[in-house]
């Protein structure tokens, strides 16, 4: 059953301009939001299963910085501040994205990222996202000339089934050695040493071990960052879902999966109502049932077939069957008043059997920054879904979750280019439209014809008629037929005009061709780039 007031939401909007940043709340009040985060998080008092949230929290806290520290140093030089973060009891800083070649909107939050952590004494970590789907290993880039652009698609890799992040290896090392030197080249009109320069040796230097695609090209990135100065840690998410305390928060998720799938039905619908939206996928899809099954947040896949699929769960007695509903179970011995350590213990024992149960878009989030972190730093994409989660939680556990921040930039590529604005289309559109209405206006001004001057008689006469019902068509036709009448005589204005409403809208294309925000941080001049971190 629906709330009877909605909750309200924030309308999160991407900086518009070149080298403008957005961060929510202000980056001077980002370590007052951690400390009122912690006050939050210490208050509550709530129980897990046989284990109290704070007793949770603090023992995944611990393995997750481990495992962190553990992963971040096989590719990159830790350093003693970088360990020094990861203090038992200290401020936890998170965030997370696909493992990806992103804009450099996304990119900047990774260095807001290691600021924050910087200035509260806590530790940063960048959770790899990858259990989304890898749907295409190409960027686009921009090439041709600033009078005709054009973008193309440059692959990575070579094209493969879209299968999770996790399980997307490298097809071929020659397409990968080689997209640097393609991007450069048909970058070169635009920008003469972009970032990939520098990023792609880094890349190519996991050719000792790393065979995953999105890891390969994210630890480069990293270490990237390292050089300029950003201390964080990073992890895969699929390791954040093989801690054991995410096996118990996954227990007690699913002990109560009746109440927890309304509260997430009807936090969609809420969302939806308020914003007006008719599709149900929107912002992400409704939990199904089926067959007394309740789908559960969460996809299932083997390492043999890694096809992700939705996971479904239905309470049996005193076990909950936990299913993809075609060719995989798992048995929890599993109820609302039991304890979760068999259960845990069971999700375990499955993992190691190659069961990958993983997180969906909200439950990521939600266990993120109910257990793992005192904030948590969304992009803009995030911060409009996680809303959501927001109300699931209030929903589900009866009380708020610690608020996130939000941070994100524009950077436009520093292609020179004349600019034009939808103002002088719709200004052009007007005019071609009052040649139609108001040809008139248009006519030479040295005098005009006889013919000419009779079409006009005869339109300002009717248009100083009166219209009423018994006339009204045959006034229009008349009006009509006066403006038909009087178009060859402004033919060369329409010319001219049309001419130049092709000019502008070959200008809006191009520029917004070249001045997309969209395009991966790697095409960007370093300097450009550090500009942004300056603001």
């Amino acid at each position: 059953m629906l709330m009877a007031e909605a909750p309200p939401y924030r309308r999160f909007r991407a900086p518009q301009e070149d080298g403008q940043t957005l961060v929510e709340p202000p980056r001077s009040s980002l370590a007052s939001v951690v400390a009122r985060n912690r006050a939050h998080l210490a208050s509550l008092d709530y129980e897990m299963q046989g284990k109290s949230l704070a007793e949770l929290a603090a023992s995944a806290r611990h393995s997750l910085v481990k495992q962190a520290v553990a992963y971040t140093s096989q590719y990159r030089d830790v350093s003693r501040r970088h360990l020094a973060a990861q203090q038992p009891g200290g401020p936890m800083i998170l965030s997370g994205h696909q493992p990806q070649l992103f804009h450099a909107g996304v990119w900047y939050k990774n260095f807001v990222l290691g600021d924050l952590a910087k200035g509260v004494g806590g530790a940063a970590i960048h959770l790899l996202i990858d259990s989304d789907l890898c749907r295409a290993a190409s960027i686009r880039v921009p090439t041709g000339t600033v009078e005709a652009p054009h973008v193309e698609s440059v692959p990575f890799d070579r094209p493969a089934a879209e299968v999770p992040y996790e399980e997307r290896s490298i097809v071929d090392e020659a397409t990968l050695r080689g997209f640097s030197g393609h991007v450069s080249q048909l970058l070169r009109p635009f920008v003469a040493h972009p970032l990939v320069e520098s990023l792609w040796p880094l890349v190519l230097d996991g050719d000792r071990g790393e065979p995953n695609l999105g890891l390969r090209i994210a630890q480069g990135r990293h270490q990237l960052e390292g050089e300029l100065g950003n201390e964080t840690f990073e992890l895969p998410q699929s390791r954040v879902c093989q801690l054991p305390e995410f096996h118990w928060f996954v227990a007690h998720l699913l002990a109560h999966l009746p109440r927890f799938w309304a509260a997430y039905n009807d936090a969609l619908a809420a969302y939806r109502q308020v914003h007006g939206f008719r599709n149900r996928a929107h912002p992400v899809p409704d939990l199904a049932q089926s067959d007394g099954w309740l789908e559960a947040p969460f996809w299932m896949w083997t390492a043999d077939n890694p096809r992700r699929q939705a996971v479904f769960a239905r309470q049996q007695g005193e076990t909950v069957e936990v299913s993809d509903r075609r060719s995989h179970t798992i048995t929890l011995t599993l109820s609302a008043e039991r304890d979760a350590d068999l259960a845990a213990e069971q999700l375990a024992d499955a993992a190691a059997r190659g069961f990958k149960l993983r997180t969906r878009a909200l439950a990521t989030t939600l266990f993120a920054r109910l257990v793992l972190s005192d904030l948590f730093l969304h992009g803009i994409g995030g911060a409009r879904y996680d809303q959501v989660t927001d109300d699931v939680a209030q929903r589900f556990f009866g009380f708020a979750l610690p608020e996130f921040a939000t941070a994100s930039a524009t950077l436009r590529l520093p292609i020179r280019h004349r600019a034009v604005g939808d103002d002088q289309l719709r200004a052009v559109r007007q005019q071609l439209r009052e040649l139609n209405y108001h040809p008139e206006r248009y006519l030479p001004s040295n005098g005009a014809s006889q013919a000419v001057a009779e079409v006009l008689a005869v339109k300002n006469r009717w248009i100083a008629t009166a219209k009423s019902p018994q006339n009204a068509r045959t006034r229009h036709a008349a009006i009509v037929a006066a403006n038909a009448s009087l178009q060859p005589f402004v033919a060369s204005q329409r010319g001219q005009l049309e001419q130049e409403r092709a000019d502008v809208e070959h200008r809006l294309a191009t520029g917004a061709m070249l001045d997309s925000r969209e395009y991966s941080f790697c095409l960007f001049p370093r300097e450009h780039f550090e500009r942004l971190l300056r603001t």
